[in-house]
C-alpha cells in the first residue's frame, strides 16, 4: 500500500481474483510524478502468466456475475458511484500525482469517472429484446442480449479514472467480468477503483486489474486465449491496428477507442468570443492531453486576426505550474518524451513559416512542463496538422470558405470529433453533417457525456462508448425463432 493521498491508500499489489498478490515475478516498476520526475511508489509489474490467471478468475466468475439479477448488479454499481463521489477529493489528487493534470481538471474527470457507474447502474435493468412476428407469419422472431463473456479492457494514461470506469460499468452491467490493465504511467488510479469495487461489493473474479510494463506480451497472451471473448481498447491508432490483428486470430469482438486529429471550425459568422471560450475548453481540458483536444483551427479570414488575438490573450493568461497548486490552470506533460514531441512539432511548425503568437519554446526547470501555445499563420500541408498534438498548442490555419474548411477538416485519417462555430443553426448543422467525424460540438466546446455514445470513425476507432450503446458493445445478440 500507498499512502500518497490524504485518506486514501492505494493498492501496489496486482488484483486478480479478489485477492491482492505480487505476482509471478515479484518485480515491480516505479509510478513518477511528471511535476518533478521523483518515484512516488512502486507497483508490481503483471506478467503474462498473471494475466492468464486473472483471465481463470474471470472465467469462473462469469456464470455467476450473467446470472445475478440485473437490479443487484445496478446496486453494486450504484453503490460504486457513491464511493467514489465520497472519496472525490483523495482520488483526484492521486490522479494529479501519478498523472499531473491541473486539481480542477482532476476533480472534474471524478466526477465525470463516477458518472458511469451511476449511469450503468440504471442502464443494468434496460436490457431490452424484441418480439416480432414474421413477414411469412410463420413464427415469433424473439431477439435477446447477453453478456458476451470474459473482456479484457487496455486503457490509457490520460483518464486513469474515467476510461476504467468507462469500460468497467457497461461490462460489469452487462453481466461480464473483466481484466483491466491500465497504462504503467498510472496504475495507482485503477488499483484504487479496484479497491473501491470490492468495498462496492464486486464478487471475486469479476474485476481484475493487473499493471503490466510487458504490454505486447502481455496482451499476446490474453488474446490468444479463447477464453477472452472481448476487447476494448483505447489508445493510438497504431497500437490498436496491432492489437486488432492480434485479436483476429481468435475472431475476438473488439472495440477501439483510437487517435483523434479533432479540427476546431470557426465560420464567419460565428460569435468570436464564444468561439474563443470553446477553444479554452476543447484545447485546454486535460492540459491538451486528449483524443478529444482540438488540434487544428480553421478560423474563416473574416474574423481570424479578432479570434487569434483573442486566443492568445486566454492562453497567455493561463496559469502553469504543479497541479497540486488549486490555481493552477496547466500542469506538466505526462513525461519527458510527450514533451520532446510536442516541442518537436512546435519547431517544425515556426521552420515551415508559421509565427508564436505565444508559448513555443520549452521552460526551465524540473518537471516535463510546456507552456500554453498558439500558432499563427500556420501552412495547411504543416506536419503539426497531421498529427495528434497531445499538448498545449494550438495551430491556427485561415481559411476563405465553408468548402475549404471542411475539405481541410476532412483531410486526416482520424475522425473523432470535431468542433464548429457558427450563429446560423441551419449552416451549422449543414456543416456538422459534411464534417467527417463520430461527434460533432456545435458551438459546444466540451461534448463528452456518459449518457451519449463516444466514438469515432475512419481510423479513430470501432464500436461506441458510452449511452445505451456502451453497454450493448459488452453483449451479442441471440435470435430464437419460436412459434404458439
Amino acid at each position: 500500500m500507498t499512502t500518497i493521498p490524504i485518506d486514501l491508500k492505494v493498492p501496489t499489489d496486482l488484483f486478480i481474483g479478489g485477492q491482492w498478490r505480487s505476482g509471478e515475478s515479484g518485480e515491480t516498476f516505479p509510478v513518477q510524478d511528471p511535476a518533478t520526475g521523483e518515484t512516488i511508489a512502486e507497483v508490481a509489474n503483471g506478467t503474462p502468466d498473471d494475466g492468464l490467471a486473472a483471465v481463470a478468475a474471470a472465467e469462473r466468475a462469469f456464470e455467476p456475475w450473467a446470472a445475478t439479477a440485473p437490479r443487484e448488479r445496478g446496486e453494486v454499481l450504484r453503490r460504486a458511484w457513491e464511493l467514489m463521489t465520497e472519496r472525490a477529493d483523495a482520488l483526484a489528487e492521486l490522479i494529479v500525482r501519478e498523472m499531473g493534470k491541473a486539481l480542477a481538471d482532476a476533480k472534474g474527470e471524478v466526477a465525470y469517472a463516477a458518472e458511469f457507474f451511476r449511469w450503468y447502474a440504471e442502464e443494468a435493468v434496460r436490457n431490452q429484446g424484441t418480439i416480432v412476428t414474421s413477414p411469412k407469419g410463420d413464427k415469433r422472431i424473439l431477439v435477446v442480449h447477453q453478456p458476451i463473456g470474459v473482456s479484457l479492457l487496455i486503457t490509457p494514461w490520460n483518464f486513469p479514472a474515467a476510461m476504467a470506469t468507462r469500460k468497467i460499468g457497461p461490462a460489469l452491467a452487462a453481466g461480464c467480468p473483466v481484466i483491466l490493465k491500465p497504462a504503467s504511467d498510472t496504475p495507482l488510479t485503477a488499483l484504487a477503483i479496484a479497491a473501491l469495487l470490492a468495498e462496492a461489493g464486486v464478487p471475486d473474479g469479476v474485476v481484475n486489474v493487473v499493471p503490466s510494463r510487458q504490454s505486447s506480451a502481455f496482451s499476446t497472451a490474453l488474446l490468444a486465449d479463447p477464453r477472452v471473448r472481448k476487447l476494448s481498447f483505447t489508445g493510438s491508432t497504431e497500437v490498436g491496428r496491432s492489437l486488432l490483428e492480434l485479436a483476429a486470430h481468435q475472431v475476438i469482438d473488439c472495440s477501439m477507442e483510437l487517435g483523434g486529429n479533432a479540427p476546431f471550425v470557426v465560420l464567419d459568422d460565428a460569435d468570436v468570443d464564444a468561439a474563443v471560450e470553446g477553444a479554452m475548453v476543447a484545447k485546454m481540458r486535460n492540459g491538451g492531453e486528449a483524443c478529444t483536444a482540438a488540434n487544428r483551427f480553421y478560423v474563416h479570414e473574416a474574423v481570424a486576426d479578432e479570434f487569434t488575438s483573442k486566443f492568445t490573450d486566454a492562453m497567455q493568461a493561463v496559469r502553469m505550474g504543479s497541479g497540486l497548486d488549486p490555481d493552477t490552470q496547466l500542469g506538466p506533460l505526462i513525461n519527458e518524451g510527450a514533451r520532446s514531441d510536442v516541442a518537436g512539432l512546435v519547431d517544425g511548425a515556426l521552420s515551415a513559416g508559421a509565427k508564436a503568437a505565444t508559448g513555443g519554446s520549452v521552460p526551465d526547470g524540473r518537471g516535463w512542463f510546456y507552456p500554453a501555445t498558439v500558432l499563427d499563420d500556420v501552412p495547411p500541408d504543416a506536419e503539426i496538422l497531421t498529427q495528434e498534438i497531445f499538448g498545449p498548442v494550438a495551430p491556427v490555419v485561415r481559411v476563405s470558405s465553408d468548402e475549404e474548411a471542411i475539405d481541410l477538416a476532412n483531410d486526416t485519417e482520424y475522425g473523432l470529433v470535431s468542433y464548429l462555430y457558427t450563429r446560423d443553426l441551419q449552416r451549422g448543422l449543414r456543416v456538422a453533417e459534411a464534417l467527417e467525424a463520430g461527434m460533432v460540438g456545435l458551438n459546444k466546446g466540451l461534448i463528452s457525456d456518459p449518457a451519449a455514445p463516444f466514438g469515432g470513425v475512419k481510423q479513430s476507432g470501432i464500436g461506441r462508448e458510452g449511452g445505451a450503446e456502451g453497454m450493448h458493445e459488452f453483449m451479442e445478440s441471440k435470435y430464437i425463432a419460436t412459434d404458439w
